[in-house]
């Protein structure tokens, strides 16, 4: 997988022709992360994903969210009740 830092200049048809060779990582200043990748054959996807073990990593750190709220939690601490 391939990283690209989105605050350089880097064209829609430059980020294309790099997701076309493999995965590509999209990072904004800000720091939200996008994948990029091309879809081809669906299956031959979803055995490359699952063979990506770089990718399966971040993906595994994205779902490791261990707190959960319930409505009233969320009420409560935004002072909405």
């Amino acid at each position: 997988m391939k990283t690209v830092n989105l605050a350089t200049d880097s064209s829609l048809s430059d980020l294309l022709d790099l997701a076309g060779e493999d995965t590509v990582l999209l990072k904004t200043p800000e720091g939200r992360e996008f994948i990029l990748a091309a879809v081809d054959d669906f299956d031959a996807e979803i055995k490359a994903v699952r063979q990506n073990q770089e990718l399966l990593e971040l993906l595994e750190q994205r779902s490791g969210e261990e707190k959960t709220y319930t409505i009233s939690q969320v009420r409560e601490r935004l002072k909405l009740t």
